[in-house]
């Protein structure tokens, strides 16, 4: 067990190194970050999405933006659309493929943020959110995995984790990058 422990931490360690060693990695957070802070500094907000993991990240990112991260400050216009009752209607109603989409036509407004998030970057429900944000007049931020798929070509900015075996490891950057795009988007914005 201990060997697979290390190993883990070797692997995290190793798709880190590799995707900081990616010059555009660092330029496409700083890009990510002044879309969403020009967004929410013009009155705008940000609203994220995903499936399973990828959905607790982007209610992680919205929860952090209405609470705080580093510092006291205002909340910041921030939602994922993680509302079960939203999700089952429009899944039930619709299909699965519109649950993100749906929302998006409902509550996104020109000049906000989709932040879709997409371990494969091919998933469905995400690609019609980020098509719907596109037609409501918003910019749209994907964090995804390497490579072509389908949510980087729609993307604005596309931070691409490297590609690996398993999703986990994928989702492991996502989640840096979260933080990172927060703190960033902190020193942004004009709060106070």
């Amino acid at each position: 067990m201990e060997d697979l422990i290390r190993n883990s931490l070797t692997e995290t360690q190793d798709v880190l190194k590799e995707f900081l060693q990616n010059e555009q990695s660092v330029e496409k957070i700083l890009s990510a970050a002044r879309i969403m802070a020009e967004s929410l500094n013009s009155g705008g907000k940000v609203i994220s999405c995903g499936n399973g993991g990828s959905l607790c990240d982007a209610t992680h990112f919205a929860e952090e933006l209405t609470g705080r991260f580093r510092r006291d400050r205002r909340s910041l216009p921030g939602i994922a659309i993680n509302d079960p009752a939203v999700i089952t209607c429009t899944a039930n109603d619709f299909s699965f493929e519109e649950v993100f989409a749906r929302y998006i036509e409902g509550v996104g407004c020109k000049g906000d943020v989709l932040l879709a998030i997409s371990t494969s970057g091919n998933s469905e429900n995400v690609i019609r959110a980020a098509n719907a944000a596109h037609e409501k007049g918003m910019k749209v931020v994907a964090l995804t995995s390497m490579g072509e798929n389908r949510l980087a070509l729609l993307a604005d900015v596309a931070i691409q984790a490297p590609r690996t075996q398993f999703s986990d490891r994928i989702q492991e950057i996502h989640i840096k990058v979260i933080h990172i795009m927060i703190e960033a988007i902190e020193k942004l914005t004009h709060v106070s």
